[in-house]
């Protein structure tokens, strides 16, 4: 077996180029190098190999069966070898340019923008764009670098990071509870008037969980729809109705009494908060120091 340490990287690099220009003076004159000095590599390297990589005759080139395996072998170490170099490059140098991010409304106000306001500070070389949207934002349409997405993913063909995960729970505001009372359980929701997020896949159905694992599935009759999450919360605040909406949206609010939660011991199934960016080996190091900031804030 031939021993890795004895084997010379930037002969595996003259040997693919010999591979891939199918002669060895078409890879010397691409390489720069004489046809001599090709030839010599390609020998030193099958000896410290110890296989016959390839055919040479008057006439033609040919590649043998181990030579094909080994050819195939190379082409991956030499982009791994690449991709690392490209990596320690990126780490050395600043964090700059520009950095463009999409988030649903609420996330993006009251976590991402405060995340992107601390990462500035770290890198004061780069810009930040925030888009809030609660709708379906194209990251390559949009030349989008990140985007945070709450829930389940639609962009299977992108890279993905989990930043962390949010429940829903059903509130009300003192005004509303006052007038219709308290819910004892999930079914009675279907009665009350519901402020419902339109641009949900289901606005109007309530998918909940009790603390005990058992769930509830509850169809409301809509008393006002709206296209934005913050909206939502402003209604429920006002008194339209009761609201599902984000634990990180109304914590405090349920916690200064603006708004009861209702059926404590009810919300829904835990959803993941995920950092989307286009799939490549190593991201680009601004968009690895917004995913460092944010998941540094969310644990705090």
């Amino acid at each position: 077996m031939a021993d890795l340490r004895n084997v010379n990287l930037n002969r595996l690099a003259i040997f693919v180029a010999v591979i891939d220009a199918g002669s060895l003076s078409a890879a010397a004159e691409r390489l720069g190098l004489t046809k001599t000095m090709v030839s010599t590599h390609i020998q030193r390297l099958e000896a410290e190999v110890g296989a016959s990589l390839l055919v040479r005759t008057t006439r033609r080139l040919s590649v043998t069966e181990a030579g094909r395996a080994f050819y195939e072998a190379s082409v991956k170490i030499l982009r791994a070898a690449e991709d690392a170099l490209n990596a320690l490059g990126a780490e050395a140098s600043p964090v700059s340019g520009t950095l463009r991010v999409t988030a649903p409304n609420d996330y993006g106000t009251l976590v991402v923008a405060p995340a992107l306001v601390e990462l500035r500070r770290t890198h004061p070389r780069l810009d930040v764009e925030l888009l809030s949207s609660d709708r379906y934002v194209d990251l390559i349409a949009d030349g989008i670098d990140v985007a945070i997405r709450l829930g389940r993913l639609a962009d299977s063909n992108y890279r993905a990071v989990k930043l962390g995960s949010f429940v829903k729970w059903v509130v009300a505001s003192p005004e509303f509870v006052r007038t219709w009372g308290v819910p004892r359980t999930p079914a009675e929701l279907a009665a009350l008037p519901y402020c419902a997020l339109s641009v949900l896949p289901h606005p109007l159905t309530l998918d909940l969980r009790h603390v005990d694992g058992n769930t509830a599935s509850v169809r409301c009759a809509s008393a006002l729809r709206v296209d934005t999450a913050n909206a939502c919360r402003s209604a429920t605040l006002a008194g339209g109705g009761i609201g599902l909406l984000t634990e990180f949206s109304i914590g405090e609010d349920v916690e200064a009494g603006r708004l009861i939660r209702l059926l404590p011991q009810w919300a829904t199934a835990p959803a993941s908060i995920q950092a989307v960016f286009p799939p490549t080996s190593h991201p680009p190091a601004k968009v690895r120091a917004l995913i460092d900031t944010l998941k540094r804030l969310i644990l705090r």
